[in-house]
């Protein structure tokens, strides 16, 4: 992961690893005072918050949030249309504050969390590469979203100024520092996944020339793209990346993310029960893709009743498979055991590999030659996000006793992983108060 870090930052396409600037160059770190809004465009939803910050790290108050469905005409409409509907609801939102006259009096400062693929130009201006979910939007790709969104708010009357343009790995990072200011990294574990880190700008190459008043910005990873031979692949990795929509892409996120890993059972599953007698017939549900989702996989991995009956229960409600023996079970929940156990250290190893990028993880880093012993380590927190990680307590388990495995207990205890809510939301929001004028 460290070599692949390095070769991202050397040159554009040097890597599987996109290593994308952010030009998030300082952080939120707790004397931030005033009122932010976020607004988040992830998929079929939208949402849009206030925070009110009064300058004590430990206190924002999130106001309100309101979440709304994106009408499935607009995602295939024009930019114009779509940002207008958003920047309506925006307006609407602003208006409910108080008794609702003072839409127009002072300057508001915005975060857009924007979940696609794009080319950040600086820190509130991004150009879309690509739509993904179910956008598509033909004259948005190559165009400034935040410039869009820009647009629409005048053409809604309304004085708000966009901030920051960020993904939502980058507003986890903002609000663990927030919070924590030894935060240097940011993971995000559910669905899908992804990573962010503080580099430092010298070691960015491929920016040479490039200044920041803190000397660091913070580096998009798109890490779920990460390749290499050394990863334990097997047949049903690749069966599964072949039958995908994106065939040869985001092999890392789909050995680890909440998306695939249900999947993944299942090929198991199904294999086995056409090579043995472990059900007495192969069901046909059993060969439909992604009808096992991870949420019930967890609950068959983490049933301990003596008699496994929600692994039974499960089995009959999603395969149709009526009586399951004892033994079928305990093979089931070790199947599931197998796969969630591998997904979270090559988690784990991907946070190592971070940490020794940026030579935190006591070996004084990939170019560093000292050894363990004669380097303090410093107190490094990562700020990880994702229900994979906070709702499964076994794939956390066996995320941190892989780290503790990797980098030896000495340093590991050193070594912090703090849960955040909301990044992409009170993030973002933070992240508009850092960069507001």
């Amino acid at each position: 992961m460290a070599v692949e870090m390095h070769a991202g930052l050397a040159s554009e396409g040097g890597s599987k690893l996109k290593m994308l600037l952010t030009f998030v160059d300082n952080l939120p770190n707790g004397t931030e005072r005033g009122t932010y809004y976020a607004l988040h465009l992830g998929g079929t939803n939208f949402r849009v918050l206030r925070v009110h910050l009064n300058g004590q790290r430990s206190s924002i108050f999130e106001d309100e949030v309101e979440r709304q469905p994106i009408p499935e005409h607009l995602m295939t409409s024009t930019s114009e249309e779509l940002f207008d509907f958003i920047a309506s609801s925006l307006k609407e939102f602003i208006a409910k504050e108080g008794d609702g006259s003072n839409i127009s009096t002072s300057r508001r400062e915005l975060g857009f969390t924007f979940s696609f693929p794009v080319k950040q130009m600086s820190v509130s201006s991004g150009i879309l590469i690509k739509w993904t979910k179910a956008f598509s939007i033909v004259n948005m790709v190559g165009r400034d979203v935040a410039a869009c969104l820009q647009e629409a708010l005048a053409r809604k009357g309304l004085d708000v100024r966009v901030a920051a343009l960020v993904n939502d790995t980058v507003g986890t990072l903002a609000l663990g520092h927030y919070h924590d200011p030894d935060t240097v990294a940011a993971i995000i574990i559910g669905t899908g996944t992804n990573a962010c880190y503080l580099e430092r700008i010298d070691a960015i190459i491929k920016c040479q020339g490039l200044l920041t008043a803190s000397g660091r910005m913070v580096v998009n990873m798109e890490w779920g793209n990460f390749w290499s031979s050394h990863l334990p692949r097997t047949s049903y990795d690749i069966d599964l990346d072949a039958e995908s929509p994106n065939p040869n892409d985001q092999g890392f996120e789909k050995m680890i993310s909440g998306m695939y890993l249900g999947d993944i059972v299942r090929r198991v599953i199904l294999r086995m029960s056409m090579e043995s007698d472990m059900f007495e017939l192969v069901s046909p549900k059993l060969k439909i893709p992604f009808i096992l989702r991870t949420p019930l996989m967890a609950a068959m991995h983490e049933d301990n009743s003596p008699d496994l009956r929600e692994v039974a229960r499960i089995l009959k409600e999603v395969f149709e498979i009526p009586e399951v023996p004892m033994k079928a079970r305990k093979i089931v929940v070790k199947v599931c055991d197998v796969v969630t156990r591998r997904a979270a250290r090559l988690a784990a190893a991907g946070i190592v590999g971070i940490l020794k990028k940026i030579g935190r993880d006591g070996s004084g880093g990939i170019t560093g030659g000292r050894s363990r012993s004669d380097t303090k380590m410093r107190r490094t927190v990562v700020a990880i996000e994702g229900g994979l990680y906070s709702s499964y307590s076994l794939f956390s388990e066996y995320l941190h006793e892989a780290l503790n495995e990797i980098l030896g207990e000495d340093i590991a205890k050193h070594v912090i992983i703090k849960v955040t809510e909301d990044g992409s939301g009170i993030g973002t929001a933070l992240l508009a108060a850092s960069f507001s004028s």
